[in-house]
């Protein structure tokens, strides 16, 4: 009954936004002590609940994880790649099967990615110039652009209920004058990407901040692209390989330049702790191939960390991987069973799958939970000690990132102008 009145609800929020605009941003609560804020972001195909954690099917489907298996999981809005869709199928394929939706049998949302990412996993294939990105095919050898037009061409043809601009990406860890080209390269994109979106009435087109870890470069992006009054923004360019120190403050720095009323997307987060910290940093959606890519290694998320399973220890544990969860994989298998598929079967990869998705789900379920009732600073602090029992061993950036936003953890301190002798 209650999901019959849930989905009940969802269609009317479609039709509200359908009747409207593509995308409304409603603000339920924020933290009085930190930035975290709990929304409710309605889309085309449904209402997303936000802070959200968006898992990553590159090719129209998850790893090791069916799509009916990812709806009963409660999972709102996931991820397609641009790059690899717009590859193969390609997208006259999924246009005539009118849309990725369609094609792979998707009924909530979806956000594809621009491409730009490619720049900098496939570098080696790539080369950039004004007019776009010249790739070598990984598939069979072809030159090919994608420059902006083309980006949002084969977006539109897939359906996606947002769509990311191209950007010009470059490592978090380069420096110099190439960050400042791909900042300025990326603004004149977004304005081809805005004037290339054939469905503005049911496509939502996000900007994605750039400026690498300068944070003048960032703020000057910051300030360019919040004039254009696009539906969302990214904040991108993070997350690879940077320290946590410039990771966090380019964060907080963004977070503190974007508008209030429209959707803050951190691109490529994944881990717990990130989620938790960011969106104490005013962050409402992330996404990342961490929890399918690691369950494929055999390792489950728990809130103390994760669990080896292909190791001997839990070769006689007939526990389930985390006695509180409620997924399929925890309420059927126990970690010996686990164990020992993965030495004899994909089915293992799969199993464990479901639980990191719904390990992420959750999380974020909880977190929003937390801020709806006025208890956020207690859930991280809580949620932190398990993760770290052992005093003294929370991450520095971590702590120092929660302290901007007046949230302090027990036994830590961020060590500025602290006479605490932990410090």
């Amino acid at each position: 009954m209650a999901a019959s009145m849930e989905s009940k609800a969802e269609m009317g929020a479609v039709r509200a936004v359908s009747a409207a605009a593509p995308l409304a941003l409603r603000i339920l609560a924020e933290c009085p002590v930190s930035k975290a804020r709990a929304c409710d972001l309605i889309l085309p195909h449904g209402t997303v609940n936000t802070p959200v954690f968006m898992p990553v099917g590159t090719q129209g489907t998850m790893k090791g994880i069916t799509a009916d298996q990812l709806q009963d999981l409660g999972c709102k809005i996931c991820l397609g790649n641009t790059y690899h869709l717009g590859m193969r199928p390609g997208p006259e394929l999924i246009e005539k099967a009118n849309g990725l939706h369609k094609f792979m049998n998707w009924k909530r949302n979806l956000l594809t990615d621009s491409g730009g990412f490619q720049m900098v996993s496939l570098v080696q294939l790539s080369e950039v110039t004004e007019e776009g990105v010249q790739f070598q095919s990984p598939y069979d050898g072809k030159e090919i652009l994608l420059s902006p037009e083309k980006s949002i061409a084969i977006q539109n043809s897939l359906g996606s209920d947002i769509m990311m601009q191209l950007d010009d990406v470059v490592s978090s860890t380069i420096t110099g004058p190439r960050v400042e080209e791909a900042m300025k390269r990326s603004i004149r994109w977004l304005d081809r990407c805005i004037a290339a979106n054939k469905n503005p009435d049911r496509q939502n087109l996000f900007a994605i901040i750039q400026g690498g870890l300068n944070a003048k470069l960032r703020k000057a992006c910051l300030d360019e692209m919040t004039k254009r009054d696009v539906p969302g923004f990214a904040i991108g360019g993070l997350s690879g390989g940077e320290e946590k120190d410039d990771f966090w403050k380019m964060v907080t720095l963004s977070t503190d330049n974007l508008p209030r009323n429209k959707p803050r997307y951190l691109m490529g987060v994944g881990y717990a702790v990130e989620l938790v910290v960011c969106s104490a940093l005013g962050c409402d959606m992330f996404d990342c191939v961490f929890p399918t890519r690691t369950a494929r290694f055999g390792s489950a998320l728990v809130p103390w960390g994760s669990l080896q399973l292909k190791k001997k220890q839990f070769a006689k544990d007939f526990q389930p991987i985390d006695p509180d969860c409620q997924c399929p994989t925890c309420k059927r298998h126990s970690r010996a069973y686990l164990h020992a598929l993965f030495k004899t079967d994909t089915a293992a990869m799969h199993h464990v799958t479901v639980h990191n998705i719904s390990y992420q789900l959750t999380l974020m379920r909880s977190v929003r939970e937390s801020i709806i009732e006025g208890r956020f600073p207690e859930f991280v602090r809580t949620f932190m000690k398990r993760m770290f029992p052992v005093e003294g061993t929370y991450p520095s950036w971590a702590v120092d990132a929660l302290a901007s936003v007046n949230i302090t953890l027990d036994g830590a301190c961020s060590g500025q102008g602290c006479d605490s002798a932990l410090c």
